[in-house]
């Protein structure tokens, strides 16, 4: 069961706020938990049952990023503004606000994942572990496998899809229900979707902006600024003991995942076989059992 929040409120963000939620106490000896969603351009709400952590005595923080959910919009940002930079500084600026950047752990699911690994290559003298959750090291990979994973779909479905990208109709509700197909085998297979995974959903259709600008129009058809994004040469320079996870049905395929293995010096990998994008989700015990295992051999 999801904990209560035991603080919510906001950060200020050079001039703008990043909205935060704590689950559990920041006093326990219990080395605290930031979760970084994905996207770019979700909100916390879909990984929300990652605070069942917290159950264990482990505090559990949970933010939205700067642009989404209940942290300041900034729909009029073009690509200039929304840059990795940008959520590396928002990052750095929560840990200081609660005190912990001498003593953390940092999980990132997808985008939150490569935003974790760009965290660790510069070595912060507080991240004492990595939980990098279905997430690539670069988007040449990503969207090798995507196009893969798309050729494997029946051929109608990828009919619809070249048809309307190709045309550029991506909002037309025939070319949606095709890429609703793609997302039900690769994003999260449990469907109808839980409602923290809706509210999410619902977030992005309020305001896009960030998803739009960093990533495109959805999961495998990234146009945005962060198309070339990669940190497959930086690797190596990850010093923090890390755990990899990744879903048997992940849009994030293990030939994304493995220049992670194969580089951090101190590494291993779960993939959850009953799972695709979201094994808190998909298997929730499981995930949590193996996420808790890893951060108590740290704290």
């Amino acid at each position: 069961m999801i904990p209560d929040a035991t603080q919510e409120g906001l950060i200020p963000f050079r001039e703008y706020s990043t909205w935060f939620r704590v689950s559990g106490d920041l006093s326990s000896p219990k080395t605290p938990l930031v979760v970084a969603h994905g996207g770019p351009g979700c909100t916390h709400d879909y990984v929300l049952s990652i605070a069942e952590i917290a159950n264990t005595g482990r505090p559990v923080i949970h933010y939205d990023q700067l642009g989404n959910g209940n942290s300041t919009h900034l729909r009029d940002k073009g690509g200039d503004f929304w840059t990795v930079e940008l959520f590396l500084e928002e990052l750095d600026n929560l840990l200081e606000y609660f005190g912990i950047a001498d003593r953390y752990f940092l999980l990132g699911q997808s985008w939150g994942g490569m935003l974790g690994a760009e965290h660790a290559i510069r070595q912060p003298r507080g991240l004492k572990a990595l939980v990098i959750s279905n997430s690539p090291a670069s988007m040449e990979l990503w969207l090798s496998e995507a196009n893969r994973l798309r050729s494997e779909l029946p051929r109608e479905v990828e009919e619809v899809l070249d048809r309307h990208e190709a045309q550029g109709t991506l909002e037309d509700p025939e070319y949606l229900k095709a890429a609703e197909y793609f997302y039900a085998q690769h994003v999260c297979r449990v469907v109808p979707n839980p409602p923290e995974v809706e509210r999410t959903n619902q977030w992005m259709k309020i305001d896009s902006t960030v998803y739009n600008v960093m990533n495109g129009p959805n999961e495998f058809h990234v146009i945005g600024t962060m198309k070339d994004w990669s940190v497959v040469e930086k690797i190596d320079q990850i010093v923090a003991p890390t755990l990899l996870v990744s879903g048997r049905y992940d849009e994030a395929t293990p030939a994304v995942v493995q220049p992670f293995m194969d580089k951090i010096p101190d590494v291993r990998w779960v993939i959850f076989e009953e799972s695709s994008h979201m094994p808190f989700v998909e298997e929730p015990e499981a995930y949590f059992s193996v996420v808790e295992a890893f951060l108590a051999e740290h704290d």
